[in-house]
């Protein structure tokens, strides 16, 4: 690893000696440890959670789900919006020892039951208003017939709060090697469906390091992690990083508005706070409506444009700290908050290697590249005590391409370049994933499903840039009969219907025929040089 302070380097090897060994309790780490008075989260419009009710919430939901079979190694889907049932769901399939499977709430049928599918889940937790998400014939396929529980009133299912009011007692709370799973989660790619990926118990030393060194969420502060809980950022940060260390936080049900978060960013008083840069964006477009006091500012999700950095430090009096991670690895590079891992902020950097992580910069030959040059940003996993992807759930090409021949890097996937201060700036993706308002979309599920359409021929999507989302998906479609074409409105409701509501195309290009390469794949980067402007 980098040269790091002594104390850091010491704290480090401390956290990670925290999620080690053979006999670890999500509940202890997590609820137990905790002081029971203590507010674990501040739900706006609602009532907080205490660690005493999330302890008695989560007993008895994992009483229910025990009693009908859920236990140790068993995946749970959950299909909820933010909610204290939601946080208490998941610690309840902590507390058995399962799986916590997330499912984004705007996902539609199809994507929900590739999960469902490919995550074997076992159980399935949802809002009633996702119910007529589950498609019948999978449900009965997994068998979930008598494992589906709705958080509202519904006739065909039985409702949480049934099983909530059953009391069955909760088991002895799982205890469990470091290397046994605890979260499924799936993560765009552009080979098709999209992969899942298991994050053992160990990780929560990365996802710990990157609270304390990328965040520096401290006892005083009052912290809020906009991401959504049903992608990793939101699980990993909003939800598990308060818990793992005992900091209330705030959690906001429903959807994001821009005045609202201005309005609760002032009236909560919140000094730590992270999101996307297209949550940065659209609070641009509005006026504060009371004093903020936001002293640590966090973006993670796509990369920070400098457009951004003026209005930060008239809006918050300090800059907006660019971080840099995934979903098989979490946080790796940032502009640590940390006082003792801070720098000066440089236009388009990404920061430095977290503590716990040693990045290189690759050459074509897989070597590593001379300082300033442009190359495959790696981490070396003999230098990477945090490191703890192992694989992709039934994709075994696909995880062969996550490391290096020798075995001794992890390939993100992205291109970068490091200035001889160790200061790493994001280039661009090696695969065609569109980042768009935070939410990372492979272009092959939208042509997967534009390609569906009877009148489509052949499709590429693919993004832009965009001044509030960062990147604008569009899609370029070929028709199989131009004579009777379907309307741009008509193709997006297709999407939105089949896909997700948050990832169809916001412009279609209808043309003649798809620029291909000689080996028959879609030249995007063309479309992108074409449309681009546009």
């Amino acid at each position: 690893m980098p040269d790091i302070p002594t104390v850091i380097a010491d704290r480090l090897a401390h956290i990670v000696s925290l999620y080690d060994g053979d006999d670890l309790s999500l509940h202890e780490l997590l609820v137990a440890s905790h002081e029971p008075g203590d507010v674990a989260f501040r739900f706006i419009g609602g009532e907080d959670i205490t660690y005493a009710r999330l302890n008695r919430l989560s007993a008895a939901i994992a009483g229910g789900l025990a009693a009908r079979g859920i236990g140790h190694g068993d995946c749970v889907a959950v299909l909820m919006g933010k909610s204290p049932e939601m946080v208490a769901t998941l610690v309840a399939a902590w507390r058995l020892g399962a799986v916590v499977m997330p499912i984004f709430t705007a996902f539609s049928t199809p994507a929900v039951t590739h999960r469902l599918q490919g995550g074997k889940a076992k159980a399935v937790i949802a809002d009633v208003g996702q119910v007529e998400k589950l498609d019948p014939a999978i449900i009965a396929e997994l068998g979930l017939s008598t494992t589906v529980f709705v958080n509202g009133r519904h006739g065909e299912f039985s409702s949480l709060a049934s099983i909530i009011g059953e009391r069955s007692p909760a088991p002895v709370a799982a205890r469990l090697p470091a290397a046994a799973p605890m979260i499924r989660i799936f993560t765009s790619g552009t080979t098709g469906k999209p992969k899942g990926v298991d994050l053992p118990l160990r990780a929560l030393a990365s996802i710990r390091a990157y609270a304390e060194f990328g965040l520096f969420i401290e006892p005083g502060d009052t912290y809020w992690c906009a991401a959504d809980p049903g992608w990793a950022y939101g699980l990993y940060y909003a939800i598990v990083a308060p818990l793992l260390i005992g900091q209330r936080s705030i959690l906001l049900p429903g959807g994001f508005d821009p005045q609202r978060t201005l309005s609760i960013l002032a009236e909560e008083g919140v000094t730590n706070f992270a999101a996307a840069p297209t949550i940065y964006r659209a609070l641009r477009t509005c006026e504060p409506s009371g004093l903020l006091q936001v002293t640590k500012a966090s973006s993670a999700g796509e990369p920070l444009g400098a457009d951004l950095d003026a209005w930060a430090l008239e809006t918050f009096g300090t800059r907006i700290h660019d971080h840099y991670g995934q979903t098989e690895a979490g946080m790796m590079v940032n502009n640590h908050h940390h006082p003792l891992l801070r720098n000066e902020a440089k236009a388009g950097s990404m920061g430095r290697t977290m503590p716990g992580w040693h990045a290189v910069i690759l050459d074509e030959q897989g070597e590593p590249a001379p300082s300033g040059e442009t190359g495959k940003l790696a981490m070396s996993l003999d230098h990477s005590p945090l490191a703890w992807f192992a694989g992709y759930l039934d994709a075994p090409k696909a995880t062969q391409e996550k490391f290096s021949p020798c075995g001794r890097y992890y390939l993100t996937g992205d291109a970068a370049r490091m200035d001889a201060d160790g200061l790493i700036t994001f280039y661009a993706r090696d695969d065609d994933i569109v980042l768009m308002a935070g939410y990372r979309i492979g272009p092959q599920e939208v042509e997967s499903v534009l390609n569906d359409h009877p009148k489509v021929a052949a499709s590429a999507a693919f993004g832009v840039p965009d001044e509030v989302m960062g990147e604008r998906l569009e899609a370029c479609v070929v028709l199989t009969d131009t004579s009777d074409a379907p309307s741009t409105v008509e193709l997006q409701q297709w999407v939105k219907d089949r896909f997700a509501r948050h990832a169809y195309p916001r412009s279609i290009h209808f043309i003649a025929e798809m620029p291909l390469t000689p080996s028959g794949k879609i030249k995007r980067f063309a479309l992108r040089k074409r449309f681009g402007a546009t």
